[in-house]
């Protein structure tokens, strides 16, 4: 086999936009693709290493002779090296082996545009195509109402290695395929409107979760091909869910084989570690500042919308972009050309892929972890912002785990933990996260962080999950947390299933099932979700009893749920609460029936408001408050036939 030198995937144009930084579909130019010259069948290869002295491409096909097989640097500066090798066929394996400029350094890469690579622990790309015949029609055509903002997203946050490993003693990973078929039924039973995949993009390190990414244009060959992988989101499509992938651009590892040092010299990285190595995570940072880097980068993040179908990318780490300072210690770091700590060029590049996702793809949702006060990160970058369509919810999650961590006697010192979200929770389009992050690292399960023996730990997990649903924002859960698995999540490991054979996990497992149901279809939960006028107090002030009660609203006025919350293991007969009209309000959910593992104090199915004891005031209800318990309850315009007027009676 010979290398044809005359055969480019690369126009003018290409270049003009590769140079200036606006070329963002590289996906297609660079990298191997299979092609017909000339009658002969093949690859081009295309690779950026504008500092390479000599570059050939060795695999399989020639016994990995690093010498024969010769790609030409173009001649018009670009610093892309190109040819076209006959004979090679889809599945090859391959590697470029790149003598550098800088002190003859020699290295073997893999190719950071392959589309599909060995599985871990090797190292190679392979050569492959993205044909696959797609089935979502119904989804794509109606995506844009799922993934608009007064849409209901319940995302439900998948590890792909550790959600359910495959049957028997060895315990190995289900592949993509089986994946999409379990995950499909579970997930739609369950109730969720998305799945959240954690890194897929492939990453030699499995412990890393996929958070050290080397192949950003690849699924993880752990679990199958590129064509499996789009089986698994098309048969999620085609159950009516949405797939959100975790996205890496903040930093990536120092595997020999991947992006640092790429070519001899600091190609994607910043070359002064003050500002391209990461010490928290020692792994290197992206020099954002080089319009080759951010071609790369958007490319890769449209790649994944393009090519798969994806409905949104969740953007991992923005507070380490934002910060030069992130991390680091005085002296550590180097301040922007102003004086200040802002990286001047990462907030440039988050809001040029925020555009540029947007104007191929306004159906889909980016969304920021993003930890700090940083303003505007959910708002377009016209005005100002940052462009994301929405952020997680740092704050709430710290202080609302934190205030139900603590023993019940002492919530109502720090009832503030609860009260001060809503002071912010329209600032910005917040996602309510309860996420891997919180169950790992000694952390310990959600349910293990819940005070109390097994009946008030289960209550208490009960009334989380009731008040994250019931609080304005989009809501994210991590799996294992809708059954109450005990244990801690461990990568290496299926979820407990098994504990779902005990009432208690079964009840909790029934209770998030019951809340998707409610939040999906219930305008009042997601309309206004963004938006003042779809939230009011009703008393916010009841700190000596832990109780705090309030209205969700759509955007019909007169649709409207009210959420009473007793944080105390105390049940409360008789507490009376001002709502806005009278009549019969229905017990829409009540989190301690006996089906949710529960006592089953309640209102026997609704309550009457009691009459007015002069015009003008409000209306009121006496309600029975279930110990650990959330009441959710719904006006109707007359008592429902069948239904026992007379109040439950629940002894203080």
């Amino acid at each position: 086999m010979t290398v044809r030198h005359d055969v480019s995937l690369l126009t003018d144009h290409d270049i003009y936009l590769f140079k200036e930084g606006n070329h963002f579909r590289l996906y297609d130019k660079l990298g191997s693709h299979l092609m017909t010259v000339d009658g002969k069948e093949g690859a081009y290869f295309a690779l950026w290493a504008p500092n390479a002295q000599k570059i050939t491409v060795m695999g399989d096909f020639n016994q990995w002779n690093k010498v024969s097989h010769r790609l030409m640097p173009r001649w018009d500066g670009s610093g892309i090296w190109e040819g076209f090798i006959p004979g090679i066929k889809k599945g090859d394996i391959y590697k470029y082996h790149i003598v550098s400029t800088c002190n003859n350094y020699r290295v073997d890469k893999g190719d950071p545009f392959a589309f599909y690579w060995e599985a871990p622990p090797r190292t190679a790309s392979r050569v492959w195509d993205l044909e696959y015949k797609w089935n979502d029609d119904e989804w794509m055509t109606e995506r844009r109402r799922r993934n608009a903002l007064d849409a209901p997203f319940s995302i439900y946050e998948v590890h792909l290695g550790s959600w359910r490993r495959a049957p028997g003693s060895g315990g190995g990973f289900l592949n993509y395929r089986e994946m999409g078929r379990y995950l499909a039924d579970y997930v739609k039973d369950m109730g969720f409107t998305h799945v959240e995949l954690m890194p897929v993009t492939e990453h030699p390190f499995y412990g890393s979760w996929g958070y050290q990414t080397v192949g950003y244009f690849a699924p993880t060959a752990r679990y199958g091909t590129p064509q499996d992988f789009m089986y698994m989101i098309d048969c999620l499509h085609r159950n009516g869910i949405g797939v959100i992938i975790d996205w890496v651009p903040s930093h990536f590892p120092s595997d020999e084989h991947g992006l640092s040092y790429f070519d001899g010299s600091c190609l994607y990285e910043h070359e002064d570690p003050r500002k391209g190595y990461h010490p928290e995570w020692h792994s290197y940072i992206f020099n954002y500042g080089r319009n080759e880097v951010r071609n790369f980068l958007i490319s890769s993040a449209l790649f994944w919308l393009d090519r798969y179908h994806i409905d949104g990318i969740r953007v991992d780490a923005v507070a380490s972009m934002l910060y030069l300072d992130y991390a680091r210690k005085d002296g550590e770091w180097i301040p922007n050309e102003y004086g200040g700590k802002e990286n001047l060029e990462a907030i440039s590049f988050l809001k040029r892929f925020n555009e540029a996702v947007y104007a191929a793809h306004p159906d889909v949702q980016t969304m920021a972890e993003e930890s700090t006060a940083w303003p505007m990160v959910s708002r377009p970058t016209h005005v100002g912002g940052l462009g994301f369509g929405m952020k997680w919810n740092m704050g709430w999650m710290h202080d609302t785990l934190d205030y139900m961590s603590k023993d019940p006697v002492h919530r109502k010192y720090h009832h503030n933990r609860l009260t001060f979200s809503i002071w912010y929770a329209f600032s910005e389009n917040f996602i309510l996260p309860l996420s891997h992050d919180e169950v790992v690292y000694g952390k310990g399960a959600l349910i293990g962080k819940m005070p109390g023996d097994e009946w008030r730990k289960n209550a208490n997990l009960r009334l989380l999950f009731g008040y994250m649903y019931a609080h304005p924002g989009k809501k994210l859960l991590f799996m294992g947390g809708e059954f109450a698995q005990w244990k801690e999540w461990n990568h290496d490991e299926s979820l407990q299933w098994h504990v779902l054979e005990y009432p208690a996990h079964r009840g909790i497992q029934n209770w998030v099932r019951d809340l998707n149901r409610l939040y999906r279809n219930e305008p009042a939960l997601h309309e206004l979700d963004f938006s003042e006028e779809g939230f009011q107090w009703v008393d916010l002030s009841d700190y000596e009893k832990s109780i705090i009660s309030f209205i969700r609203r759509a955007r019909d006025r007169d649709d409207f749920l009210v959420f009473v919350f007793n944080f105390t293991p105390v049940p409360r007969s008789g507490y009376r609460i001002a709502v806005p009209c009278g009549g019969f309000y229905r017990e829409a959910l009540n989190s301690d029936a006996a089906q949710y593992g529960g006592s089953n104090v309640g209102n026997c199915g609704g309550v009457r408001t009691e009459p007015l004891q002069k015009a003008g005031d409000f209306h009121m209800l006496s309600l029975n408050l279930p110990p650990l318990g959330v009441l959710v309850l719904k006006p109707v315009p007359s008592e429902p036939a069948g239904v026992n007027p007379e109040v439950q009676v629940a002894e203080d």
